[in-house]
């Protein structure tokens, strides 16, 4: 006992400070909001269009990409023979309403998540309790929310905790494509928890099908069966990106960095 005493207090504060401090360092290869230089863009062009697994970038009058439907993955990137598509660093990805992960690359602007109405606010804002649901993913999320857990995160501190019971819970996490196979465990899960209640689809597959978008095994996302309330993209979201959704959600973001 006295090992592990003196190895905590040599370790010291973990926790990072975010969002009081500075975000936590992103890796090198980390992949944010992606962004096509329209202007680079050769007359017909649709090369980046067609090589998108999931049809997430479309070319018609307007450059649009469906951050829903994108995998960050670099089959855009490496096709482009203009370089005119890249990644940033922007993690901040969460909105409202689905529409709104439709970007115009002409625009390259984002309408990011507001937060909860005053009562729900009230409700939710200190204490939030959620049922994780994996609706057939293939647990990258799951492990990217599982890290908000750890003591470098710990989303406790923001009165958010994860329960085992949806009768004892303000809502639904939701990861996953959900599945034929899940589609009444998810219904069953959104009935169970008491109202007033919301839903957090977190990734890919959760907001459209992911990779297996429109296959008949799946229902192309959790809103295809409940009502969403907070779309976080990504395949995987970052943690950073999740967490930011969660305050922005609560409210609690610009709360903490003016605090």
């Amino acid at each position: 006992m006295i090992n592990v005493i003196l190895a905590r207090l040599q370790q010291g504060h973990r926790t990072m400070k975010y969002p009081e401090g500075p975000s936590p360092p992103l890796p090198d290869r980390f992949r944010g909001r992606p962004a096509i230089e329209v202007a680079k863009c050769p007359d017909g062009c649709r090369t980046c269009a067609e090589v998108c697994p999931t049809q997430a970038i479309t070319m018609t009058d307007k450059v649009l990409i469906d951050l829903g439907k994108c995998l960050f993955c670099t089959d855009c990137v490496n096709a482009c023979p203009e370089q005119a598509i890249s990644y940033t660093t922007d993690y901040r990805l969460a909105v409202r309403q689905r529409n709104d992960l439709v970007i115009d690359q002409a625009q390259q602007e984002m309408v990011l998540a507001t937060a909860l109405n005053t009562k729900l606010k009230k409700l939710f804002g200190r204490s939030l309790k959620l049922r994780q649901v994996s609706a057939g993913g293939c647990n990258a999320c799951e492990a990217d929310v599982n890290v908000l857990n750890t003591v470098g995160w710990d989303l406790s501190r923001f009165g958010i905790q994860f329960v085992a019971s949806p009768r004892h819970a303000d809502g639904l996490l939701i990861t996953g494509p959900v599945t034929r196979n899940m589609e009444l465990a998810l219904q069953k899960t959104y009935d169970a928890v008491p109202d007033p209640k919301i839903v957090i689809a977190v990734g890919a597959c959760a907001i459209a099908g992911g990779p297996y978008i429109d296959n008949e095994e799946i229902n192309n996302g959790a809103d295809a069966v409940v009502p969403v309330d907070l779309y976080i993209p990504g395949c995987p979201p970052h943690p950073l990106t999740i967490l930011e959704g969660l305050l922005r959600l609560l409210g609690r973001l610009e709360d903490a960095r003016h605090s």
